[in-house]
């Protein structure tokens, strides 16, 4: 529901980036260097918000990941004062834990803390299941302060 409020409160973006990536390191790499360059040339800060692209992108790779089957980055700026990241994947049976249900995994875990990372950097997040077989995690970060 929290979700669906916050996609409808917005307005049609300002500024706008769609590409689609491979599933892969290389891909989730490509996703965090294009976040870059976009915002930079949006003249928006890059930080936290490429941070987050790379975790939701690792994620993307890693967890949603369908051989021949590309994962979604969109970037949409809404009035200079949000930008919300979205990344869709094509593994909607495989959902991550909610907002607010990230456990913290053992100290000596090689992986599991990007959720947590994007819930400490986004000023919300959430995951919309789309139309079969399609997931979209997103996370909004507020401009304006």
């Amino acid at each position: 529901m929290t979700e669906e409020i916050t996609r409808t409160e917005h307005s049609a973006p300002t500024r706008q980036f769609t590409v689609l990536l491979s599933p892969t390191r290389r891909g989730a790499r490509l996703a965090r260097l294009l976040a870059t360059a976009h915002l930079g040339e949006w003249g928006l800060p890059t930080e936290p918000a490429v941070n987050v692209v790379a975790e939701l992108a690792a994620n993307a790779a890693v967890h949603g990941r369908v051989s021949g089957r590309d994962f979604r980055l969109d970037l949409m700026v809404h009035r200079d004062a949000l930008l919300r990241i979205e990344v869709t994947d094509t593994r909607g049976e495989r959902l991550p834990p909610a907002p607010g249900a990230v456990d913290v995994p053992a100290g000596d875990a090689e992986s599991g803390r990007g959720l947590l990372i994007v819930e400490a950097l986004a000023d919300r997040w959430g995951i919309d299941v789309g139309t079969a077989p399609r997931k979209t995690v997103w996370a909004e970060l507020d401009l304006v302060r």
